[in-house]
């Protein structure tokens, strides 16, 4: 039965952590967005700019009545960015969030977030309980608008805070919220400067793992001793024979059936492993007839 599924596109080192049971639940000023969780937010005039909190849902769906409600800016109102930045500020301190993606094979995922294609796409089981409250992600023409008194009665869903403009619309994002408190703080902090929250993810949740059309062949092989006495799933891409896309040449099957696949892409990966599967994988390299080429990344 073909499970659902979400993907996360990621560098080897990332990947490895996750294989490992960590992923990381990041604070929404650490992505890439600066418009995240910042709507416009119409406030009366006197209380621009003053500091105002609010309690959040995390796993709530959206309210449909707040989601039709036209905001208009009226007299003795005003737009506070700083008021947005107050409240998003506050949020950095109590919430991390995991991305992912719809999309299982996107060029356009491979080379942002999947350091350009060298490295890997993990797919997930959507329904396993590590899940629980999907936010899907809205993509939208024009920057929400919301009336602080939408921010009422308490606590809010998050999940009414999560729209981007329709330019990330390709990213097809589905979103994680928990807790920092329910995270557990690193020693390291990111590129930015933000401490760096992780939460156990279990083995089980991970259906399988793509990797890039030019990961490294030392990575290709580091990640199959990793998974090959798991029940996850590895392929190696390759730029398809037509159009725009990657084929996936699979080096281990999901689940029960751990018998591994070789082929003169994934030859290579098999050269450490000893024995007669080793032996096949050197005839492979030397005698078939596409090998020399197959493995030159483009």
């Amino acid at each position: 039965m073909v499970k659902n599924r979400l993907h996360k596109y990621v560098s080897i080192d990332a990947l490895k952590r996750i294989l490992g049971g960590s992923i990381r639940m990041t604070q929404p000023c650490a992505f890439n967005d600066p418009f995240e969780l910042l709507p416009e937010l119409i406030v009366p005039a006197d209380q621009a700019g003053k500091p105002i909190t609010f309690s959040f849902d995390v796993r709530a769906p959206r309210r449909e009545d707040k989601l039709t409600t036209a905001v208009q800016l009226a007299d003795g109102q005003v737009a506070s960015d700083i008021t947005s930045r107050h409240i998003l500020d506050v949020l950095n301190q109590q919430i991390g969030i995991l991305c992912l993606s719809e999309a299982p094979n996107s060029i356009l995922m491979w080379s942002h977030y999947a350091d350009q294609y060298q490295g890997a796409v993990i797919s997930f089981d959507a329904d396993h309980e590590f899940f629980a409250g999907q936010i899907e992600v809205e993509y939208v023409e024009e920057r929400p608008k919301k009336h602080i008194d939408t921010y009422k009665p308490e606590p809010v869903p998050l999940a009414e805070l999560c729209a981007k403009s329709v330019e990330w619309r390709y990213e097809q994002e589905v979103r994680i919220v928990r807790s920092l408190q329910d995270c557990k703080k690193t020693e390291t902090t990111d590129n930015r400067g933000f401490p760096v929250f992780t939460a156990d993810i279990p083995q089980e949740a991970i259906v399988s793992v793509a990797l890039g059309e030019r990961t490294p062949i030392p990575q290709q092989q580091e990640i199959y001793q990793l998974v090959k006495s798991t029940k996850i799933g590895l392929t190696l891409s390759a730029v398809d024979n037509a159009g725009y896309g990657f084929r996936q040449e699979v080096i281990l099957y999901s689940g029960d059936l751990r018998n591994p696949s070789l082929s003169p892409r994934t030859a290579h990966i098999f050269l450490g492993t000893g024995g007669v599967l080793a032996e096949l994988a050197r005839t492979m390299i030397d005698n078939h007839p596409i090998s020399p080429i197959v493995n030159k990344t483009v």
